[in-house]
């Protein structure tokens, strides 16, 4: 626990002195600020409530962002310090190699966390000084909405870490990356979208497509955070997915946490074979 925790601190220490991840943070809350701010604007003409819109645009926000963001931080973690030659320092220490990858994993997943919380906790307080009379529901929503996010994150910073592990040079893990973050985000989706109008409902079954969607972690996330509460999924216009697919939400976080322990485990695997 000890190994773990300074390496922990030491990835911490780093981030906080890279000035492109205090951009990124900066970023984040400076997008759902505006967000907040905008998108609940006429709720007061169309009936909304204000925060079930903000988290609307938070999750749509936190697809596109937050997987890119994890995947920059993490993308090099092992195969840097390889080519940087202070991997060999630091195996010269008494510390296993599991000890390294998981001691990585946890010191971004905990800067990933503290942006996540100062951009979304900024979108927050801008909804609880500028409306009025926001249900609990909704609370509990934006709540959901965050706690999702962390295991959105710590997904493609495990996917992100076994990429570095598995990587032989820096420019080869941040290619594959942003690849992995294209097909991801962008490209399966629109593939199953073609693939179901293709199909035209006589072959895939609601249990293929929920199959489909689970090995897609922002998919997963998306249903998890917006057919999850019947108020954000009505103004998603995810309210004909939530009637039509059945997965539960245990079973959505057992997804997302599986996107996280298999490739974490697998990177442990690949890194301890890796030659330096």
């Amino acid at each position: 626990m000890i190994n773990l925790a300074a390496i922990a601190g030491k990835e911490l220490r780093e981030a906080v002195r890279n000035r492109w991840v205090v951009a990124a943070t900066l970023l984040l809350g400076a997008l759902a600020l505006s967000l907040t701010l905008l998108g609940s604007a006429p709720t007061g003409t169309t009936g909304a409530n204000a925060l079930d819109v903000v988290v609307v645009s938070l999750s749509s926000l936190t697809i596109l962002l937050l997987p890119l963001i994890a995947l920059l931080i993490s993308h090099d973690a092992l195969v840097g310090e390889v080519e940087r030659g202070t991997m060999l320092l630091l195996l010269g220490y008494p510390v296993a190699r599991w000890q390294v990858v998981l001691g990585k994993f946890v010191g971004h997943l905990i800067v990933l966390a503290l942006a996540t919380l100062i951009g979304f906790g900024a979108a927050g307080a801008a909804i609880l000084i500028t409306a009025r009379d926001i249900a609990a529901e909704s609370w509990a929503a934006f709540a959901a909405m965050i706690g999702a996010s962390l295991l959105l994150g710590a997904a493609f910073l495990a996917i992100g870490t076994c990429v570095s592990a598995l990587a032989r040079s820096r420019a080869a893990a941040a290619a594959v990356a942003i690849g992995l973050w294209l097909l991801f985000v962008v490209v399966y989706d629109l593939a199953l979208l073609g693939l179901l109008v293709a199909d035209q409902g006589t072959r895939l079954g609601a249990g293929a497509i929920e199959a489909v969607l689970l090995l897609n972690p922002t998919d997963a996330y998306r249903l998890l955070n917006l057919t999850g509460f019947a108020n954000v999924s009505l103004f998603s216009g995810m309210a004909g997915l939530a009637g039509t697919v059945s997965l539960a939400v245990p079973t959505l976080v057992a997804a997302l946490v599986a996107w996280t322990v298999l490739p974490l485990a697998a990177a442990t695997a690949a890194f301890a074979r890796k030659e330096i």
